[in-house]
């Protein structure tokens, strides 16, 4: 998990006016590079995920093969690993971390594609949830650059619904005493134990919970699934200030707000030029299909796949092998296009 590289941005200017100086992008590569650098896909993280936590989609055989692909897996900024509260010197540290744009991510990770591989041209974007977001990102800020784009579990506008819901965990970090506005000494794993609970009604689907599929993943019991599961996932090395900072990103998240587009979100998606396959999940309540039908309407040349199943949002987590196929087979295909 620590063998990873890092890219250094250097003094980076973010797209609400603060310059995070020294900041740097961590990520990790899979496969290598051909000589003409047109093999290069560029597959980002998600809300608190970790370079690790991607490689379930890639694998010998699959559509994210590393003897065929130069797979880059850019960390999010706000991750932990990449320039975040939890690892930047004062003043921009811990609660006093700047505004991060998804348009601020893709920025940096162009950075790193151009400069460091010199890539011109990405045989693919894909990314599940936030990830999504900087894939429907990358395809608006580069398309010149873009040849394909298949976003899952995700959207390119966050709705109001999905503001509320993060509003919940916002307010249960930020609630516990521990906290301190920011300034924590110890994590502050009452508001961490919450949060939790807040997102394991969202996570997966209610038919999800009235199959008791978490049994299937070794869990006793509902109990069990929410600290075991839910509370062991946001207590894994995973801190308060860099959710809250990935969790801005996420409520700010519209491609409208690209540089040139004046808010206007579809302007910006007729702008796509790559071809693209939307994955909305049949359950997912953050992202539901409908959003993305939406979204599609609008892409010059998209197509809507929707995942079947219980699985919710965790469709695009990895966790159930018949999703995975799913997803793996439409970025075959769509790759052999």
């Amino acid at each position: 998990m620590s063998d990873y590289s890092t890219y250094e941005l250097g003094d980076f200017t973010l797209q609400h006016g603060a310059t995070l100086r020294g900041a740097h992008l961590a990520y990790q590569t899979y496969g290598t590079i051909n000589g003409d650098a047109s093999n290069a896909i560029v597959y980002p993280t998600w809300y608190s995920g970790r370079h690790w936590d991607n490689e379930w989609l890639i694998g010998e055989g699959m559509a994210l093969d590393p003897a065929k692909y130069f797979i880059v897996v850019p960390n999010m900024v706000g991750n932990g690993l990449s320039s975040s509260p939890s690892n930047t010197p004062p003043p921009y540290d811990r609660a006093r971390f700047p505004a991060v744009t998804m348009y601020d991510n893709v920025r940096a990770q162009h950075q790193l594609m151009t400069e460091r591989f010199g890539v011109t041209r990405l045989a693919l974007v894909t990314g599940w949830s936030m990830g999504a977001g900087q894939t429907y990102q990358w395809a608006v800020s580069y398309p010149e650059m873009v040849a394909r784009i298949a976003p899952f579990c995700g959207s390119s506008v966050t709705s109001e619904h999905n503001k509320v819901f993060l509003e919940g965990v916002k307010a249960a970090l930020t609630a516990d005493e521990a906290f301190r506005g920011g300034w924590y000494e110890r994590p502050p794993t009452t508001g961490l134990r919450a949060a939790a609970r807040v997102y394991a009604g969202w996570g997966f689907s209610q038919a999800f919970y009235w199959n008791r599929v978490y049994r299937q993943m070794g869990y006793s019991s509902l109990e069990d699934f929410l600290v075991g599961f839910w509370e062991g996932f946001f207590l894994d090395d995973r801190d308060a200030n860099n959710l809250l900072t990935m969790l801005w990103t996420w409520q700010n998240a519209d491609v409208g707000n690209t540089p040139g587009f004046d808010g206007d979100t579809v302007k910006a998606l007729r702008s796509i030029t790559a071809k693209a396959v939307v994955m909305p999940a049949e359950k997912d309540l953050y992202f539901p299909p409908e959003d993305e039908a939406w979204a599609c309407e609008h892409i010059p040349d998209a197509e809507l796949r929707v995942i079947p199943g219980i699985w919710g949002h965790f469709a695009g987590g990895g966790s159930n092998p018949d999703d995975t196929r799913f997803v793996d087979q439409a970025l075959k295909e769509l790759l052999a296009s």
